[in-house]
């Protein structure tokens, strides 16, 4: 029986679609962006521009495990990246006075 495509991922965005199958492809998963074309036509209007991430049933639970701790991943260099500039703030505060 073969495996049929499941979509494991909504965007409001091409590039970050393509960026997650990007990832996905970094770890052998082959994944497939649909509604890109629609997305171009229908830009401004978000209820329109569905783009799903699909990929092998099989593979959505592993799939999903990767594009969930980037996304973790990314929160946590974002936190790290405002207490920097927190500090910097600080410090060019403390220039000042």
């Amino acid at each position: 029986m073969a495996d049929k495509l499941v979509t494991i991922a909504r965007f409001g965005d091409y590039i970050e679609a393509e960026m997650a199958k990007q990832l996905l492809a970094d770890y052998g998963i082959k994944a497939v962006v649909t509604g890109q074309n629609l997305a171009n036509v229908y830009g401004g209007l978000p209820a329109l521009s569905h783009i799903e991430l699909q990929i092998l049933e099989s593979q959505a639970e592993q799939a999903r495990q990767i594009l969930e701790s980037q996304e973790q991943h990314e929160t946590l260099e974002d936190e790290e990246d405002s207490e920097k500039l927190e500090d910097n703030d600080s410090f060019l505060m403390d220039e000042e006075q």
